[in-house]
């Protein structure tokens, strides 16, 4: 499976933008997929994920009521949209997919098995 996010940009505090995750190979709907985010100098953290058939949703404190994960998966594609931008959202954002054998009851500390590229977002002020 390859993932190839994209969508981010530069967005002033208070903005809005929205990630697109593309996939190719593979069936898509095999997989959850997350988004996580690392900012210069920190580690990688999770966002958010959307289950297999997109009925159920998880985000990180940090962004909940902020961001939106949504799938869609006749196109292959997972999105996430970012509201209400802060200066800490500012990172490189990558797509995850996660197959139910890496899956271990917490979208945030399972082993997701591909990764895209990822795609920077940066606020400013």
């Amino acid at each position: 499976v390859q993932l190839q996010a994209s969508g981010g940009g530069l967005v002033q505090a208070g903005g809005s933008l929205r990630l697109s995750c593309a996939a190719s190979g593979g069936t898509f709907s095999d997989y959850a997929m997350g988004w996580f985010r690392q900012a210069p100098g920190k580690e990688r953290e999770f966002v958010a994920a959307v289950s297999w058939m997109g009925t159920s949703t998880y985000y990180a404190d940090s962004v909940k009521g902020r961001f939106t994960i949504s799938r869609d998966n006749a196109k292959k594609s997972v999105y996430l949209q970012l509201s209400s931008l802060k200066l800490p959202d500012t990172a490189v954002y990558y797509c995850a997919a996660l197959a139910v054998e890496g899956y271990n009851g917490n979208y945030r500390t399972s082993r997701y098995a591909y990764w895209g590229q990822g795609t920077l977002v940066t606020v400013s002020s």
